[in-house]
């Protein structure tokens, strides 16, 4: 049975939209079932940044810090699986396979290969293993919370790697499955999920329900073998899409960005009035240098440790924002889009391979250690992959 449960909290203040945006060419969208996470290409052309990023530091970086977490003591859970984190493991599964063209690869590499088998393993024992976070350990709904949580998440990432197959397999038939029977049916939040909450944006935040919805349409909308067609998934879909137009008005910016890229892999999700609404407010938050920044995006949210927030361009907004746009149908030949994918390319530490980004919540000073200290720039480097991969594919 779905469950009933649902949490209050409050939500963001509203943020009005009405700018329209020249050059959108809806056509151009990807095609609802491509994959978010592979470059599928049996040829290997010349790439337009080729000579600007290093693909292969960004996988090395990648490989590196999704190894590490699924080493690091406090990512670990019951049945040996790990901890699928928003920051760390999440990007990395969606993007990690995209850098496959570059890098000549044919299959999976290593450490892709063992996060899935987790993943996997976690779903196929979903009645056995237990919640991310438990109410006895973290506090009231924890239990609640992580099941809605791993079961979009778990759902979002093998969902991804059928999509480079083609063919949706009786493990994600599974997942969706799992996350279906974690849909709200009543109360305010009716067609979302409940999702953790730490009071850490953008991710485990009051208003991160909405980000999860948002992750439950696009995994849907890039599944395979026309999977949303189905009149059980039609069903479960119609409170979920009435839900993320309900709540539209009242979200911050950083969310309407991954309700585009819903929108952009789930068609009828959102009107086509709302899209260029949301297109045009984030234009219009490009910085001089082309970037944009995070913290801008954010409703205004007040770090916990009382430090200030970043304001310069960072690599998280600036890629998660330039992917979004392309997918969203944005022309190759937008002047803003091009301006945010020259930022991108300028600002890869050639030596480490990476984006660097910065936590909304602390600064590097006050996390738990150097490592923890990367999260930020784990989904930074993942999402600039995507855009500049997808980029190069236009």
């Amino acid at each position: 049975m779905k469950s009933a449960l649902r949490l209050t909290g409050g939500l963001v203040a509203c943020l009005v939209v009405g700018i329209f945006v020249a050059g959108w060419r809806t056509g151009a969208a990807a095609s609802p079932n491509s994959s978010e996470g592979v470059a599928a290409h049996s040829d290997k052309r010349e790439t337009k940044t080729a000579n600007s990023w290093d693909p292969n530091a960004a996988a090395v970086y990648l490989d590196r810090r999704q190894s590490w977490w699924m080493e690091w003591p406090r990512a670990q859970r019951d049945h040996e699986t790990v901890c699928v984190s928003c920051h760390t493991v999440v990007p990395y599964a969606l993007s990690r396979s995209a850098l496959r063209t570059a890098l000549a690869e044919q299959a999976p590499s290593p450490t892709e290969r063992r996060l899935l088998e987790s993943v996997t393993k976690r779903v196929r024992l979903w009645k056995e293993v237990e919640p991310f976070y438990k109410d006895a350990d973290r506090g009231p709904y924890k239990s609640v919370e992580s099941r809605g949580t791993e079961s979009v998440l778990n759902a979002l990432i093998l969902s991804s790697r059928d999509a480079q197959n083609g063919q949706l397999s009786n493990d994600t038939r599974k997942a969706f499955e799992n996350m279906w029977a974690e849909q709200q049916i009543a109360g305010k939040q009716k067609g979302a999920w409940l999702w953790l909450r730490f009071k850490n944006e953008p991710w485990e935040a009051d208003d991160s329900d909405y980000f999860g919805a948002t992750l439950v349409a696009v995994a849907i909308g890039i599944a395979p073998g026309n999977y949303r067609a189905t009149p059980e998934v039609q069903t479960s879909l119609r409170p979920l899409r009435e839900y993320l137009n309900r709540e539209f008005a009242v979200q911050t910016p950083i969310n309407r960005v991954l309700l585009l890229w819903a929108a952009a892999k789930l068609p009828g999700l959102l009107g086509p009035d709302r899209q260029t609404a949301i297109i045009g407010e984030l234009l219009e938050k490009q910085r001089a240098d082309g970037g944009w920044s995070l913290s801008s995006l954010s409703g205004g949210w007040k770090r916990a440790d009382g430090t200030p927030q970043e304001t310069t361009s960072d690599g998280y907004a600036t890629g998660l924002i330039t992917f979004v746009l392309q997918r969203a149908g944005i022309s190759p030949e937008n002047a803003k889009l091009k301006k945010g994918l020259a930022w991108l390319t300028a600002n890869q530490d050639k030596t480490e391979g990476s984006w660097a980004s910065y936590s909304l919540n602390k600064n590097k000073e006050n996390h738990i250690s150097p490592e923890t200290a990367l999260f930020m720039n784990d989904a930074a480097t993942s999402f600039a992959v995507l855009s500049l991969t997808a980029a190069d594919r236009r």
